[in-house]
This record gives structure tokens, C-alpha cells and sequence, in this order.
């Protein structure tokens, strides 16, 4: 198994270290031909409008939206907002999952933060998975077949903020699971990865 990750901008090179731990396989990927044998992709942080443009670019987008017809895709943060069908703005997305996301919905980037959640479809749920924030999107809306894996506790909205969600094969955190030492995340997209090969 061959994991990609797309390497136009941002902290890319973070997954594939922690691609490498986990002892997969892994790709930079820039050019079209990139995705050729690989079962799976991550898209990292960074700046999401610079990322579409890059992509737009680099003749990626089409290329990317066929990968994502048969192959698991991950977005974090800017990845997230990439991969989403809406982010409130006119910019380059993929339009694959089934989300409305709002760009740093937290703040700029001295206001980032850390939390720790509570993630139940996790490995070891009961410990709790400390989550990184740096100008993070917020997952707004979800369509029907979406579920949302982990949200924010806010008192003034009952079910909390959703910075975490999965369609099918398509994994969104609003967070940088890369930026940690905490394997979970990806070892949980590797299973699903997995599943479907």
C-alpha cells in the first residue's frame, strides 16, 4: 500500500514522517502523474486558497476529483477545506465530501490553540486525543451521509462544534494530527485505507 500526500504547500512533509512511522510507503505528490499506484491520499495544512491555485495550476483538480471517485482522501485544516463542496468563498475546491466550512473560523494565528478530545471511533477512546488548532476551519454543516467523528464542546451549542468528519472514504479534521506524536488519526484513515483494497 502507497499513500500520497500532496506536496504544492504546507506541512506535508510532517505526514509523511508519520506516514513512515507507521511503515507505509508514502509519495510527495505535485504533478498528476504523482497519483499513479497509490491507494490513498493526504492533503495537509497550509493556506487553502493558495493550495487551489497551485493545484488549478499544476492541471491537478480534475486529476485529484477522479482520484477521489475509487480512492480514500484525507484533508486537514486547509486539506479539510479543500477537499469540501463549500468554505463561503470563491476559491478552487475539490467538491468531494459533503461539507460547508468556514476558513479560520477560530481565529488568526495567534489565537491558535490546543485541546484534548474525547474521539470515539479512535483506538483507545478513553484517552483523550490532544488536537491542534492553528487558523482552523470550522465544519459548519454536514450533508445526510456524513458523520461527524469529533467536535468542540460550546455551551452555547448543544451538540458542539464538528472539527471532525467522515463520508464513505473521505476523512476532514480540522485539526493537524501530523503535528503531534499521537499516531491514532493516522493509523485509523490507514485502516479504512485498508478496507477498501
Amino acid at each position: 500500500m502507497k499513500v500520497g500526500v500532496l506536496a504544492l504547500q504546507g506541512d506535508f512533509a510532517e505526514h509523511l514522517v508519520m506516514l513512515r512511522r507507521l511503515g507505509v510507503d508514502s509519495r510527495e505528490v505535485r504533478l498528476a502523474d504523482d497519483l499513479d499506484e497509490l491507494a490513498a491520499l493526504i492533503i495537509p495544512g497550509g493556506e487553502s486558497t493558495t493550495i487551489g491555485k497551485l493545484a488549478t495550476t499544476y492541471g491537478l483538480i480534475d486529476p485529484l476529483r477522479n482520484f477521489g471517485k475509487k480512492n480514500p482522501i484525507w484533508g486537514t485544516c486547509a486539506g479539510a477545506i479543500f477537499l469540501a463542496r463549500d468554505a463561503h468563498g470563491n476559491q478552487p475546491l475539490l467538491e468531494l465530501m459533503d461539507l460547508k466550512v468556514s476558513r479560520n473560523a477560530f481565529g488568526p494565528q495567534v489565537e491558535s490553540f490546543e485541546i484534548d478530545l474525547i474521539i470515539p471511533a479512535l483506538e483507545h477512546p478513553e484517552t483523550p486525543y490532544h488536537a491542534v488548532f492553528i487558523r482552523a476551519p470550522l465544519i459548519d454543516e454536514i450533508g445526510k451521509d456524513v458523520e461527524a467523528l469529533a467536535r468542540i464542546p460550546d455551551s452555547e451549542d448543544h451538540g458542539g462544534k464538528i472539527v471532525a468528519a467522515q463520508e464513505g472514504r473521505f476523512l476532514a479534521t480540522s485539526f493537524h494530527p501530523e503535528l503531534t506524536k499521537d499516531i491514532r488519526f493516522h493509523r485509523y484513515f490507514l485502516d479504512f485505507v485498508r478496507d477498501q483494497i
